[in-house]
């Protein structure tokens, strides 16, 4: 090889090099604390009916001195949703329970609803990132070690109704919800053979079960994992709007490409953002939120910032371009 030639490959080796190092810096020190809201409007409520705000919150892996985080979220609060929508994956530290209790106090009072993730059991560990690339990443059954029990009585305390493995309803500015919600998929924690049982309980003991002058209920389903067998399930059991979180949006993507894995079995197109989820000739929207953290071991997204969504759900009778 001759000296100009040599020249040449070295000079396109470090711009790689540097390129690389460049995009490392962005997404670890930028990208991963660019904290961005997304709008949606998702016509789902009944003709009629008066909008509802909802925030949806995922995947916050919260740590105890990730305060630019806490102080994001609690200035969510100046939406005034009408309902908080948690997909789980709150805790990412030993003591991100503080932090999850500073960010979500000020939606005290607000109607909320929520699931868990592996995380809010079991703590974060280091791994080899290029694992995820062959497949969903292995989860070891091991003692939770999370303080999930606090995590619990504070949600609840919220006034926010536990999802896990059950259905719930609640009425807000005169639309009555459904909602039926799983554990954590990722571990094989939730118990889809359950939604039907605690749906029928649900509907006999439901306050509106009298009152035949409302308007029909709209079904809500929430999951932290967005596996298919769970997103078909819901359809199945009358789904109209599904909520999930865990995915990060593929937390590192390229640009024009997108995610590059999903750590689940959802296609890649719909791995972010509100889609439509379609099964046995049923069709419900769908909202994977890109969540607000990672693990602390893997502290970098690229072309896939930190989110929080506020949806606007409105009558079937408005349409919007």
């Amino acid at each position: 090889m001759h000296s100009s030639d040599r020249t040449a490959v070295g000079a396109a080796i470090a711009a790689v090099a540097t390129a690389g190092l460049g995009a490392l810096a962005w997404g670890t020190l930028v990208e991963r604390n660019r904290f961005t809201l997304v709008k949606q409007v998702v016509p789902v409520l009944r003709p009629g009916s008066r909008p509802l705000t909802v925030l949806h919150l995922s995947d916050l892996h919260m740590a105890p001195w990730q305060r630019a985080k806490q102080d994001w979220i609690r200035g969510l609060a100046v939406y005034e949703p009408d309902l908080v929508i948690d997909t789980g994956d709150n805790l990412g530290h030993v003591d991100g329970i503080e932090g999850v209790e500073y960010a979500l106090e000020p939606f005290r009072g607000i109607p909320g609803v929520f699931v868990h993730g592996s995380n809010d059991y079991h703590g974060p560990v280091a791994k080899n990132p290029f694992t995820y690339f062959t497949g969903p990443s292995e989860k070891k059954h091991h003692a939770p070690n999370l303080d999930t029990a606090r995590l619990n009585s504070f949600l609840e305390g919220l006034g926010w109704l536990d999802l896990n493995n059950t259905a719930r309803a609640m009425s807000i500015r005169g639309s009555r919800l459904e909602f039926m919600g799983v554990n954590d998929a990722h571990i094989g924690w939730d118990k889809l053979a359950k939604l039907p049982g605690a749906m029928d309980e649900m509907r006999e003991n439901v306050g509106w079960e009298d009152d035949t002058t409302g308007p029909d209920p709209i079904t809500i389903g929430l999951t932290h994992s967005p596996y298919q067998r769970v997103l078909n399930s819901f359809l199945t059991y009358g789904a109209e709007l599904i909520f999930a979180g865990h995915t990060h949006g593929g937390q590192v993507c390229v640009p024009g490409y997108g995610a590059l894995v999903t750590n689940c079995d959802i296609p890649r197109d719909q791995v972010r953002g509100l889609s439509l989820w379609k099964h046995a000739r049923r069709a419900a929207y769908l909202n994977v939120s890109a969540g607000l953290g990672t693990s602390i071991y893997a502290p970098v997204r690229f072309a896939c910032p930190p989110e929080a969504t506020l949806l606007t759900l409105v009558g079937r009778d408005i349409s919007y371009s």
